[in-house]
């Protein structure tokens, strides 16, 4: 059974297989590449896609997008409270968690972030198997080298609602150096600086590749930058510019805002070929149209803090990493927000002496680097994977609280993963029963100022003088990227610990089968009516074809107004019922009853 890469990305999802000695990109149902990742509830249907996405003009109270911006995060984050503002559909808090209320099949659901990116996922898996002739089951998954770890435990719930055995998750940006270093086949050592600038994260990795052995030596990044962020100031300044025209505010008006997201999207694409663009959407809001214009060096100008943030992440990466401008050897360009010409023109001025490589699709280079991945996790071999290694990093450091406020740093970042740490701790007072551990991620020195991640208690520690009693702390990450800590005391052997983001917050095991459950029915749901879509339009094919060669038939009057009468009857039927396909068992008998009658 071949295992798959998947990029789940913010804007566009890819999906890939090695086999063969190479890797083969994917094409979805519709012959694209690159999927959009939009799901949209409509009646009875729920649509995956470039059909979701065609569909958010209209219905945008429920079709979801950028859910990558929510999966692991908090309804309280800042980032969620602001992008929310801007999204045509509703975000409410359950529990200080962000779900996403929808009408459905005439009627209510919520769903979490990670059930709606499972169906983004399923739509990869689908592709797969339908290229691939089998069931696919194993695959690997993306993630910004910057996602935390409740992030990457998020990710990885997905991935199992969508029916998926998730064996392993890879970096992006190192995703992205496997296809650079397989592509090319170097063969001597050459430090690699990969810029992912994508949908919605930012990540910066440099990586040392010795022919198909991958170290990386450092990575840093944003993950709520991207293009999403490029079309946010864009959408800003024309509600802005809409208003000085006619008076109006549109930034409660939802559908509006929808719509004139897909114009700035629109027009940011076109700002990379062109030095002009244009917006023009007929009654906007209140029946005014709306009809402007943005030059590319405005745009720039919108844009150059975002700009800035971008360059002083590749200055920060390059620091960790110990290396200077001059021993990068390359500069690879990968997501879609890359080719906006400043990004280039910017990275190019900094790295004078080096030619910005752009020989890798910034679009497919991920799932091609998860692909060769997941095939090297497999237990098959193919010599053109032998001695392939990889070797990642964590992007933060992890620490534990301490009494004052202060940090532990027990894992520093850029650490080789995957890592395990053991600290000696003493109790703090005497006699002290219980210790809880906090723990944190971040590089700051008070905890406060870091990302909390968790904690956990230990109990059942013997009486003793403080600093007497002894606690032994283990923190190990995996290769996933996701963290476990636990602490042991010696005496009486007693211990405790936590997968860190399945405590705060994330998905219980309880609710993750509750959701595939929830994610099988669905599928179900979408097998039936894909079949009854089929046989429907098989019906009309039937109906059309009998209505176009009943006259070359040599047939008496009365079978000839018979059969044309049934065929008037059949389309009829099928056109009241266009919204939902009748029930397989109907369509077959009507289609049974013109055959026979048509003999």
């Amino acid at each position: 059974m071949p295992a798959i890469g998947i990029d789940l990305g913010t804007t566009n999802s890819c999906v890939a297989v090695f086999r063969n000695g190479r890797v083969e990109i994917i094409a979805n149902d519709r012959g694209h590449r690159i999927t959009p990742s939009f799901v949209s509830f409509v009646d009875n249907e729920r649509l995956v896609g470039e059909a979701a996405k065609l569909d958010a003009t209209e219905n945008h109270e429920n079709t979801l997008y950028q859910i990558k911006r929510l999966i692991g995060r908090t309804y309280d984050d800042p980032t969620v409270q602001a992008d929310m503002k801007l999204w045509g559909f509703t975000v409410i808090n359950d529990d200080n968690k962000p779900k996403i209320p929808v009408v459905h099949s005439c009627g209510g659901n919520i769903f979490c972030p990670e059930q709606i990116s499972a169906m983004v996922l399923e739509e990869m898996k689908n592709a797969a198997e339908a290229f691939l002739g089998e069931t696919v089951t194993d695959a690997v998954i993306t993630v910004p080298a910057y996602f935390n770890d409740s992030q990457r435990r998020a990710t990885h719930d997905a991935g199992e609602i969508a029916g998926l055995n998730v064996i392993g998750m890879i970096n992006e940006p190192t995703a992205a150096a496997v296809a650079y270093g397989l592509d090319r086949e170097i063969k001597n050592q050459r430090d690699v600086l990969i810029v992912d600038l994508g949908g919605g994260t930012f990540d910066v990795t440099i990586v040392k590749i010795e022919g198909r052995k991958f170290y990386v030596r450092a990575t840093g990044g944003d993950t709520h930058l991207g293009g999403e962020d490029f079309d946010n100031i864009l959408v800003e300044y024309f509600v802005s510019e809409f208003k000085q025209q006619h008076g109006e505010d549109i930034s409660d008006n939802k559908r509006a805002l929808n719509r004139l997201r897909v114009a700035c999207e629109a027009a940011k694409t076109n700002l990379s070929s062109s030095t002009q663009a244009k917006v023009r959407l007929e009654a906007l809001q209140g029946g005014h149209d709306f009809c402007s214009s943005i030059s590319r060096s405005k745009f720039e100008n919108l844009n150059h803090n975002v700009f800035e943030r971008v360059l002083d992440t590749v200055k920060n990466t390059l620091s960790d990493s110990g290396l200077k401008k001059e021993n990068i050897d390359d500069v690879v360009l990968v997501g879609g927000s890359t080719r906006i010409p400043k990004i280039r023109e910017m990275l190019g001025k900094y790295f004078d002496s080096i030619k910005i490589k752009r020989t890798i699709n910034p679009d497919e280079a991920v799932a091609y680097g998860a692909a060769a991945y997941a095939f090297a996790l497999g237990s098959d071999e193919d010599s053109a994977l032998k001695e392939f290694a990889l070797e990642d990093v964590i992007p933060l450091s992890i620490g534990i609280g301490r009494r004052g406020g202060t940090m532990s740093f027990a894992i520093p970042r850029n650490t080789k993963i995957p890592t395990k740490v053991c600290e000696n701790r003493l109790t703090v007072v005497d006699n002290q029963k219980r210790v809880t551990f906090k723990i944190y991620e971040g590089e700051r020195t008070l905890a406060r100022d870091n990302h909390f991640l968790g904690k956990f208690t230990l109990s059942g520690i013997p009486p003793a003088p403080r600093r007497k009693g002894k606690i032994k702390v283990h923190l190990e990450i995996n290769a996933c990227g996701i963290l476990h800590a636990s602490a042991f005391e010696e005496i009486t052997g007693n211990s405790s610990g936590i997968t860190i983001a399945r405590d705060k917050g994330g998905l219980s095991e309880s609710e993750i089968k509750r959701m595939v459950q929830e994610a099988e029915k669905f599928r179900k749901k979408d097998q039936e009516l894909k079949r009854r879509s089929t046989a429907r339009n098989a019906l009309e094919d039937y109906a059309y074809s009998v209505k176009k060669e009943v006259d070359h038939k040599n047939l008496t009057t009365p079978k000839r107004i018979c059969i044309m009468s049934s065929v008037t009857e059949i389309l009829e039927w099928l056109d009241i019922n266009k919204k939902e396909p009748p029930e397989m068992a109907e369509l077959e008998a009507r289609k049974i009853e013109l055959e026979q009658l048509v003999e």
